[in-house]
């Protein structure tokens, strides 16, 4: 049986759990006065520091949810729909399948994807690759490093609220948990999610991939948003939000745009 997720950075919906990291009560004013530091730096934080931050990150997402093995049903799946995928627009791509039930999927700068399973349940093939081509957009646009820049500046704030050790060079499994929390609660512009949706309909176009496959996908989303509890985020962002309807339609129009 698929398991909850421990927490992940669901940048398709926009949807986040709970973290697991544990964070300390200890109140240190060294590890304050430093963290208020982080908050200064996160400003000026260079390509580099993205990129070391974005694998010290999926290091610990891996570590913390359930990747399924190559010789699973969902591997062989994975192996078959990207097995071929090395690199886009120059960012070389390692995929993976978390076994849990969330209906997503996310991209890190360092050219991680990680597709949750609940997703491959109920798309396609296409969709979920059209899917994959918006996460990957995401990361091509820079918006996915902005975000992890924007995370580690949230992060960097709680923690000097709520200090517990002296910091090392290497981010803390904490440091990472609150980073992982920061990520979950962020969103994109429209004009992010529109180009992101538009790189989806491209990547499917150059993988051989029905290019309808994006706006196939986003209705899909809609329509499981329809019987989401109205807490959730998926529900409120795709049952009942004005520029849905209007993304499908963009899509659509892309797609027709290759097709003519």
């Amino acid at each position: 049986m698929k398991r909850q997720i421990a927490m992940i950075a669901l940048l398709f919906l926009g949807m986040g759990m709970t973290a697991s990291a544990q964070f300390g009560k200890k109140f240190n004013v060294g590890k304050a006065l430093q963290a208020g530091k982080d908050v200064v730096s996160a400003v000026t934080l260079s390509d580099a520091d993205i990129a070391n931050m974005s694998k010290e990150y999926m290091v610990w997402m891996d570590a913390h949810n359930p990747l399924t093995k190559p010789d699973t049903e969902y591997g062989k799946r994975l192996e078959k729909l990207t097995g071929h995928i090395k690199e886009m627009d120059g960012l070389k791509l390692n995929f993976g399948v978390y076994e849990v039930v969330d209906v997503n999927a996310f991209a890190c700068g360092d050219g991680s994807v990680r597709i949750c399973a609940g997703l491959m349940d109920v798309m396609t093939d296409e969709e979920v690759m059209a899917v994959v081509g918006h996460e990957i957009g995401h990361v091509v646009h820079t918006d996915s490093k902005d975000a992890m820049k924007n995370a580690y500046l949230r992060s960097a704030v709680k923690n000097a609220a709520g200090a517990a050790s002296n910091k090392v060079a290497k981010l803390t499994d904490s440091e990472l948990g609150a980073m992982a929390e920061a990520l979950a609660g962020a969103q994109y512009s429209q004009k992010q999610e529109n180009e992101a949706d538009e790189y989806g309909v491209e990547f499917c176009v150059k993988n051989n991939i029905d290019p309808y496959a994006m706006a196939n996908a986003l209705t899909k989303l809609a329509e499981l948003a329809k019987d989401a509890p109205k807490s959730s985020y998926v529900q409120r962002m795709f049952s009942s939000h004005p520029d849905t309807a209007k993304r499908i339609e963009r899509a659509k129009a892309k797609a027709d745009s290759y097709k003519k």
